[in-house]
């Protein structure tokens, strides 16, 4: 059973991080926490509707607005807005390509949700903006959008490319956009990328690929039990990515054989460590080669040591997230052994919710009072119920 404590002192951290603005990243001031992300907003909010807090929701829909009534020109939407000085950021050295997609989950989510179908159709000429701008994002028409370095939530690491997260965050809002503004174009694009994400982001013996004859040769040294974290012209990255492989799990993207690989490989992680599972592993060591690009890449500090942020640390939002779709699939056991895992730390650790613990040491790492920290445990909880309501 579920830690109740640790699930209230969540609930009650989205309520300290509420604004008349929408959700904040964080209690801390701290960085560039404190403001209204758009990623992170949408991740808080999901929580709120699982909660049926109606405070919670409210600041949802108010994170929601703040996000689309900063859309660019162009229909690429805010990375964050400063709530302060009502400025807007779309991006550090590159924009941010998660965050359309998010905005369109979350205006979508909370629209079927709360039954509020008015809502949705006030941002529907901006949504079908921000689709467009992903259209172009694809470069070749090919259905994959090519993603930058640092152009997702994994914004200090080094990967990109066609990177199977920001597919995934597509295809999903294709998918609910198509529910809510009854818009069959949004479905035809959705079945098309789903055919071609299966077909080119898991092992497969066939050399029949859609997407480029250049993996042929690159595929052997590909893992084979999940789905792989993306490629570009020159690699398959081979790293475990925990984040895309749970929400593969959530859309059912994959066949049988592949949702058992993926849940028996986290099932091993879990047998292997007794802990939370890294979102990105095996870590980068200080003597591989990728390590003087990753120590070049971050924003105020470099905080990609081994086992610490993104480079093999353990998120507890993402974790929420694969426990959700390990309940999804049935999983029930295995989601519980994780689910503890996630209460222990954040209990241990005197309810700080911290962004990310030590993979090795479990000490925490990252800002206290996280916000998405507290979604992941809403999630941990409750997050299947998102996915079973959508299939209904």
């Amino acid at each position: 059973m579920p830690d109740t404590i640790a699930y209230k002192k969540a609930i009650a951290l989205l309520h300290k991080v509420s604004s008349p603005v929408g959700f904040l990243a964080a209690a801390q001031q701290e960085d560039n926490y404190c403001r209204v992300w758009a990623r992170d907003s949408v991740v808080c909010g999901l929580a709120a509707l699982l909660t049926g807090d109606d405070a919670l929701i409210n600041t949802f829909k108010k994170s929601l607005e703040t996000i689309w009534a900063k859309q660019h020109s162009s229909g690429f939407l805010p990375s964050n807005v400063d709530v302060k000085n009502n400025t807007v950021s779309y991006g550090g050295t590159v924009g941010r390509v998660d965050t359309a997609a998010w905005a369109i989950i979350g205006l979508c989510m909370y629209s079927m949700r709360r039954n509020d179908h008015a809502f949705a159709t006030s941002f529907e000429t901006q949504v079908h903006k921000a689709f467009a701008v992903m259209d172009v994002w694809e470069f070749n028409g090919k259905h994959l959008m090519y993603v930058p370095q640092s152009a997702d939530w994994a914004d200090e690491y080094i990967q990109h490319g066609y990177i199977l997260f920001d597919q995934l965050l597509r295809l999903w809002a294709l998918q609910l956009a198509a529910k809510v503004f009854a818009n069959d174009d949004y479905l035809k694009k959705a079945v098309v990328v789903k055919k071609v994400i299966q077909h080119n982001f898991f092992y497969r013996k066939e050399e029949e690929y859609w997407y480029a004859n250049n993996m042929l040769h690159q595929k052997e040294n590909a893992a084979q039990q999940f789905w792989w974290m993306g490629f570009n012209p020159s690699q398959i990255y081979t790293q475990w990515d925990l984040q895309a492989n749970a929400l593969a799990l959530l859309l059912n993207i994959g066949n049988e054989a592949q949702n058992n690989a993926v849940t028996n490989y986290v099932a091993g992680l879990l047998q292997k460590d007794n802990s939370m599972i890294a979102s990105l592993s095996p870590a980068i060591k200080n003597s591989d080669w990728q390590m003087n690009e990753l120590k070049n890449n971050f924003a105020y500090r470099f905080r990609n040591k081994p086992g610490e942020f993104h480079n093999g640390g353990l998120w507890p939002v993402w974790n929420g997230w694969m426990c959700a779709a390990l309940k999804f699939h049935k999983k029930e056991n295995i989601q519980q052994q994780l689910q503890q895992q996630i209460v222990q730390r954040i209990t241990e650790n005197n309810f700080e919710m911290n962004e990310c613990y030590h993979a090795q040491t479990q000490a925490a790492c990252g800002v206290r009072e996280c916000a998405w920290s507290a979604a992941g445990v809403i999630m941990a909880e409750k997050g299947a119920d998102l996915f079973l309501r959508n299939n209904d």
